[in-house]
């Protein structure tokens, strides 16, 4: 249930301010009307939305007629003597279509929910059986991208087509490339007429009647009904007036879906920034006390860095909260998730089913942080966003890189990137080598890094160099007059061991 303190802390981010409020902030607001000067219906509803109204007198007296509890209204503050009577009045900024305020306000109070969570279901699926009834086929009604949100319990004669839709939660590839190929794709984006799709045995597909699904020009989905022949014209007519009934649903759901993940982004952001309440912050995302990793992806479409970043943080965030395993913010140019559970394994997966429901011009790099508790959520963060740096050196690796196998990369990257800063020695006995090397083009330092990651072998360091042992034997001992080396001491060795490594990564 929404309450009115709620809707004025939303709204307030969305150019309305609250002018009085005579009633308690903690009413709850279950339903909303919008005032239409030329619908002479009488009008009840908590939430009162005076378009086209300019007076707040006027407003407030509307709103009193449909026994609202608080009224939008688009007028300059008038003094404080105006009588509003027990509604609240929030003002709304002149550059903020109603639309878009609509829009808002339906999605949050007809929802109704107040999980911070995530989002729970709508009734669309209830819409669905209604429309199958009224059509007696089978309903399926699916986003843009093929994806299924709801679809009918109905399953009578159903085809194969239609069951594997429905198990992969999106229609099969090689159906939709049908689909492509005979033009279906091209009709629903052009037409609001509903369209037969003649039956294809060898993709288990018996026929479908299809409409597009839109908010004024811009298509949002699209009704599939399952049938061997096209629908009579009165069916046809039902579906078409139909699909204008789910477009306000999807509008809804949006709007819902859009201000749950606000809520879920500002909560995200706070653990893995590190907040002292983090185990309050868990409960309120829906999340059990345990272990966690941190994700960091990003998502590049060719040249264009970060150009798929939204449609990555859509997908993570698709579905309902307590479906969905993991929680997800979208910060700078970076999709973070707090995920349950301490097996890297998992993680993988999560990241591959992110992944393969992104079109397939979409390069998604991930990294995934060593398992935290709640208070170690940043520091799991951190090690995700090394990982997911580590692609640029590591060109070619598509799958996620995980903290666990790189955490030694990750350490060479640190101290070059201190090494950078100016914080490594500037001299030494490396430095005097390679200064050699490069005036008298022998190749002492390769030498030292092969017989020092051979551990001393100088049979494996020559046979890594490709030269006799003794060839080794003998520049070591020239590498001697150079500088001084005090190859036998441990310390030594492990400091040249590491310099090599940050400033001459190997091959």
């Amino acid at each position: 249930m929404v309450t009115l303190d709620r809707l004025v802390n939303v709204l307030g981010g969305y150019g309305a301010r609250l002018w009085c409020c005579p009633v308690s902030r903690e009413s709850a607001l279950r339903d909303v009307v919008m005032h239409d000067a030329a619908d002479p219906r009488d009008l009840r509803g908590d939430v009162f939305l005076a378009v086209g109204t300019d007076s707040i007198a006027t407003a407030v007296d509307l709103a009193v007629a449909a026994h609202a509890s608080v009224v939008l209204v688009r007028a300059s503050a008038p003094d404080e003597r105006t009588e509003t009577g027990d509604v609240a009045v929030l003002l709304v900024d002149p550059d903020v279509s109603w639309g878009q305020l609509a829009g808002v306000v339906y999605g949050l109070v007809l929802e109704g929910r107040e999980t911070e969570s995530g989002r729970g279901p709508t009734d669309l699926f209830a819409l669905a059986d209604s429309l199958a009834d009224a059509l007696g086929s089978a309903v399926t009604i699916e986003d843009r991208l093929s994806r299924v949100l709801a679809y009918s319990s109905r399953q009578h004669l159903a085809d194969r087509a239609r069951l594997e839709t429905i198990l992969g939660r999106r229609v099969p590839e090689p159906v939709r490339e049908l689909f492509e190929r005979r033009g279906v794709f091209g009709h629903l984006a052009a037409s609001d007429e509903p369209l037969f799709v003649e039956a294809d045995p060898g993709h288990g597909l018996t026929g479908r009647m299809v409409v597009a699904v839109r908010a004024g020009r811009e298509m949002l989905g699209s009704i599939w009904v399952e049938c061997d022949r096209p629908l009579t014209d009165v069916l046809s007519a039902v579906l078409r007036d139909s699909s204008r009934t789910v477009g306000l649903h999807l509008l809804r759901s949006r709007a819902s879906a859009d201000l749950e993940r606000q809520v879920e982004s500002d909560l995200v952001i706070r653990l893995v920034e590190g907040t002292p309440d983090a185990a309050a912050v868990l409960s309120r995302l829906g999340l059990p006390p345990g272990r966690f990793r941190v994700i960091a992806l990003q998502a590049h479409i060719g040249d264009e860095r970060h150009a798929a970043l939204l449609l990555a943080f859509e997908r993570a965030t698709t579905g309902f909260g307590w479906s969905r395993p993991g929680r997800s913010t979208l910060f700078s140019n970076t999709v973070y998730t707090v995920l349950p559970g301490d097996d890297v394994e998992a993680a993988r997966a999560w990241v591959r089913s992110i992944r393969e429901a992104l079109p397939r011009q979409v390069t998604m790099l991930a990294g995934i942080g060593a398992g935290a508790n709640s208070a170690e959520l940043p520091a799991s963060r951190s090690e995700a966003d090394e990982c997911l740096a580590l692609h640029a050196v590591r060109p070619g690796t598509k799958s996620a890189i995980a903290y666990d196998e790189a955490w030694d990369d990750i350490l060479v990257q640190r101290l070059r990137a201190a090494a950078a800063s100016g914080r490594a020695p500037a001299r030494g006995p490396i430095t005097e080598l390679r200064r050699h090397d490069s005036a008298n083009g022998t190749s002492y330092v390769a030498t030292l890094r092969a017989w020092l990651e051979a551990q001393g072998d100088l049979a494996e360091a020559a046979e890594r160099l490709e030269v006799h042992p003794n060839t080794i034997r003998y520049r070591l001992r020239k590498m001697a007059e150079v500088t001084e080396l005090r190859l036998d001491q441990p310390a030594k060795r492990l400091a040249m061991i590491i310099e090599l490594a940050v400033s001459d990564p190997a091959p």
